[in-house]
Parts: structure tokens; C-alpha cells; sequence
């Protein structure tokens, strides 16, 4: 079994219901497994066989969205690589794949253009446009036209590879993630049971679906048999607008767009009583917008800490105000441990390194078995993120090791501060970074994004911070006010880029 056969499950026993909804574009089930036939024979045509990978280079859309499922049905592993890549970074990312087909579209055309020449196993027809055709390409529709029945069996085993997903590309060494079928298909079955979703829920995704993140519900709306609702791109009007109109029942959502959600003039939580689940995951959500979101939907916040490599933990809905601050527990079938510097266990309330296990760990980096065997130790994911348990087992996140400011042999957690930073009624976000100091070594800095520009200045914030940090080390040496921040595809506040502005900026601002 595999999961590819979920598509075809659904297609057979339940065809009629509803399973993506993209746009104006609606597809039941058995439509919609046509069109991932249509591909999966497609690609068996061309000569793609089990193991071979197929990368895509996509926003939102939904031929991703059929990549993913005819992947799934044939053996070929797909590598979906973040639309915001560079020329350099996408070529880096398809040769380390080895991809022997790309899916692009017009828009991102002249990036592939630009590193064409060097892509020696993506000639001609081996790149695919989704929305339309050109020289050197070859059409979707050209290249779908292909008959809707079942692909040929591709004999797969659950271990085989589904995906690998990039975590870098634009500097340093590829690291490419692997998952399994298997991998997978515990997401949809032990999310599907931790968020509650059934096959009449109603899931709304409105980041881009190349982010890892977006598996954890998109699995379980798919192995569940529910309805997928697909957004282009993250729009907080739109989000806000079909949450009403389609009667959502789960979304997940990264800080930054809970923010946007909570901070927008439309925001009607009367409106929106349909949401039995709002995710949040991808960094930590400040206090401040948990207790916001429990006043005006109670009973829906989940939180999820993970990493791509194949550790979680989750704060069920039931627990989220019990245990505010804490990220949850890991799900059945897995273990978690914190340990100290020495490698023994860490007591209840002490810090230490989070380091887990389960049945959604990757066997490994792609072609880089030195990093695997740095990353898993005895079947421990060693995560490079700190925290501590509680009495009941809770786990607390502390911050990144690497983000820890090391001040005159003090360390200080960026979270701490940027919790209370957000407590001022002008601040919309913000992210506090190490910068260099004479005499401690490092300092911290708070770069912030307003509610409204110009509604204070950077000396009031900073004067206003530190009066309110619990301990004088805490204290930040500069802050920083943007009109925006620097993020990835995922909507993540990017900190080694602000860290990079300010070393270019005059005079050490950013």
C-alpha cells in the first residue's frame, strides 16, 4: 500500500464529494483523480520510473497540487523547491536532485531560462509549463493529454521515497530531507486523529504548499477523504473571506498570518464559528496572540513544533490555555527527551537539548550520509533547539541554540524578549537577534514592524522595552523599526537576513 491509493480510494467509494477547491475551479473525487491519472500516466509515458525525481519550481496551483498525488501513484519522487529561488540556488538544488523532469511556469520562466544551459538532464521536453507553452518547453495540457485510467502498477513498497525537501539552497550545501510513503502516510493518520479531521471537514490552506508544514494538514484532509480549499497565495482578506463562504473547519496558519488575521479591520469571529481547529506552527506564536485568539475562538488553538527531518510535538486544543507557553507532547508512537550538555537526561523545569523519535523520522539526508549520522544518533533526531519539560511532561520551547546571545558569558533567549516586546499596543511583530558589543561580545537588538508607521519612535520602544525585560542582561542595546520583514516561502521571519542588513546598513542600523 501506498499513499497514492488514497486518491483512488475516495474516487471509488465516495466520488461525488467535493476534494479540492482552487479559485472558482471546484473537482469531486473522481474528477479530480482523473486529472492525477491524466499526469501519473503522463510522466510513466516519458520514461520517468520509481525512484527518479521530479522537481517543481510552482507557486500554489493546482497542477502542484496533482504533482504531489501523481508522484505519489507512480514511484517518482517529487522535490518541490521554493518559487523564490534565485538562479545559482535552483541550480544548486536541481543538480544535487538529479531531476530528470521540472514543472515551472511562465512567470518563473526567465529563472529557468537563466541557468538552462547547465542543467544537463533537463533537455528538451523535460520542462513542463503549467500554464502555457514556449520554445525549449512543453505545454501541461500537451503533456497531460494522456488517457484517465489507473497508471500501470509501480510495485511500491511503504518505505520507498515520496519526497525530498530542501532546507537550503541559496548558500552553503544542499541538505535535502527525505520522507518515505510511510512517513506520509503517519502524518495523515496521527494528524488527521490529533486535529480532529473527518471526511466532511472543510480544510483552508492558504500558504504555499512547497513548505513542509503544509503536509500536516494536507495529508490528513487527503487520507481522510475531506475538502481541500487551496489559496494562490496568502491573502488575509481572502483567508477571512473563505472561512465564511466555504464553512472552513481547519486551517493552519504561520505566526505572522495569525497576526495579519487578528489584526485585520474584517476579522469577525462571529462569522467564523465554523473553524474547529486554527494550526499554528513554523516558529513560536507570542503570548500575546495566543490569549487573543483563545478570547475570541475558544477551543480551537492547536500548536505544533517540528522539525522537517521528522520530530513534532502537539498542544491539543483541550490543553491550550491549561498549558499556555507550552508546545504540546509528542504524538503515539513517539518519544521525546531533554538532555543535558553531558548527555544524561535533564530533570522536570531544567534546560537542555530536545531530542526525539518516532515513526516520522527521515531515514536520512539525501546523498549525505555524514550529516545524517551528525543529525541521528542511536535513532535520535537531535533537534539544536532547547526547552524543558514540566511535571506532566509538557515541553517548553526556549529558543535555537544558534540564536542564543552569548552577553559576557550570560545567555540570553531571544523569545524572552520579543515576548514582551509584542506587549506594546504599536508593535505588529518583532524578532531580537544577537548583534556584536565591545565589552560583552554580543548584545541584543529588537527589530520591530508597527501597527502604524511613524506611531513611535525607536528611542520611546527601546526606552519602553527596557523598563519591562526581567533582568538587566535582557536589556536591548538598539531597536530597529521596519516597514516589513525579510521571510521565506513559509512566511517565516528570516533573522540571518536581518543580522546580514545590519552589518550593510550606516552606522550598524538596519
Amino acid at each position: 500500500m501506498h499513499i497514492g491509493h488514497l486518491i483512488t480510494r475516495h474516487a471509488r467509494y465516495r466520488p461525488h464529494h467535493p476534494a479540492v477547491v482552487f479559485g472558482d475551479r471546484r473537482f469531486t473525487y473522481a474528477e479530480f483523480n482523473c486529472r492525477v491519472n491524466r499526469l501519473a500516466n503522463a510522466l510513466q509515458s516519458a520514461g520517468v520510473r520509481k525512484g527518479q525525481r521530479i522537481a517543481t519550481l510552482l507557486p500554489n496551483s493546482l497542477e502542484l497540487l496533482e504533482v504531489y498525488w501523481a508522484a505519489a501513484k507512480t514511484g517518482a519522487v517529487v522535490v518541490p523547491l521554493s518559487p523564490m529561488l534565485l538562479g545559482p540556488g535552483l541550480a544548486s538544488l536541481l543538480g544535487d536532485s538529479d531531476a530528470v523532469l521540472l514543472f515551472t511556469c511562465d512567470t518563473l520562466r526567465p529563472v529557468v531560462d537563466d541557468i538552462r544551459s547547465s542543467l544537463a538532464g533537463l533537455g528538451e521536453g523535460r520542462i513542463v509549463l503549467t500554464d502555457g507553452d514556449a520554445p525549449g518547453y512543453i505545454g501541461y495540457e500537451r503533456f497531460t493529454d494522456n488517457a484517465d485510467a489507473e497508471p500501470s502498477d509501480a510495485s511500491l513498497h511503504p518505505e520507498d521515497i515520496y519526497n525530498i525537501m530542501y532546507t537550503s539552497g541559496t548558500t552553503g550545501l544542499p541538505k535535502g530531507i527525505v520522507h518515505t510513503h510511510s512517513i506520509r502516510a503517519n502524518y495523515g493518520t496521527l494528524m488527521a486523529s490529533a486535529f480532529r479531521i473527518a471526511p466532511e471537514s472543510v480544510v483552508l490552506h492558504t500558504g504555499s504548499i512547497v513548505f513542509n508544514g503544509a503536509f500536516t494538514t494536507l495529508m490528513p484532509c487527503f487520507y481522510a477523504g475531506a475538502t481541500y480549499v487551496l489559496h494562490p497565495q496568502f491573502d488575509v482578506e481572502e483567508l477571512i473571506a473563505t472561512i465564511k463562504r466555504e464553512k472552513v473547519t481547519h486551517t493552519m496558519l504561520v505566526p505572522s498570518q495569525i497576526v495579519a488575521m487578528l489584526s485585520s479591520p474584517s476579522f469577525d469571529p462571529d462569522a467564523m464559528q465554523s473553524l474547529q481547529m486554527v494550526l499554528s506552527l513554523g516558529a513560536p506564536l507570542h503570548n500575546e496572540y495566543k490569549e487573543k485568539l483563545n478570547r475570541f475562538l475558544p477551543g480551537r488553538f492547536h500548536e505544533l513544533y517540528g522539525l522537517t527531518e521528522g520530530f513534532m510535538t502537539i498542544l491539543d486544543r483541550d490543553d491550550a490555555v491549561r498549558k499556555q507557553g507550552s508546545v504540546g507532547v509528542p504524538p503515539p508512537f513517539s518519544d521525546m527527551r531533554i538532555e543535558r550538555e553531558d548527555g544524561a537526561r535533564a530533570a522536570p523545569l531544567e534546560v537542555g537539548e530536545i531530542v526525539g523519535r518516532g515513526p516520522l523520522l527521515m531515514p536520512g539526508y539525501f546523498k549525505r550520509p555524514d550529516l545524517t549520522s551528525e543529525a541521528i544518533i542511536d535513532g535520535w533526531l537531535r533537534t539544536g533547539d532547547l526547552g524543558y519539560v514540566d511535571d506532566d511532561g509538557f515541553l517548553y520551547l526556549v529558543d535555537r541554540k544558534k540564536e542564543m546571545i552569548d552577553s559576557g558569558g550570560v545567555k540570553i533567549y531571544p523569545r524572552d524578549i520579543e515576548e514582551v516586546v509584542v506587549r506594546h499596543p504599536d508593535v505588529l511583530e518583532a524578532a531580537v537577534f544577537g548583534i556584536p558589543h565591545d565589552k560583552w561580545g554580543e548584545t541584543p537588538l529588537a527589530a520591530v514592524v508597527l501597527k502604524r508607521a511613524g506611531a513611535l519612535s525607536e528611542g520611546e520602544l527601546k526606552e519602553w522595552i527596557n523598563e519591562r525585560v526581567s533582568a538587566r542582561y535582557q536589556r536591548v542595546q538598539e531597536v530597529a523599526i521596519l516597514a516589513e520583514f525579510p521571510r521565506n516561502a513559509a512566511g517565516k521571519i528570516l533573522k540571518r537576513e536581518l543580522r546580514g542588513k545590519y552589518w550593510q546598513g550606516r552606522e550598524g542600523k538596519i
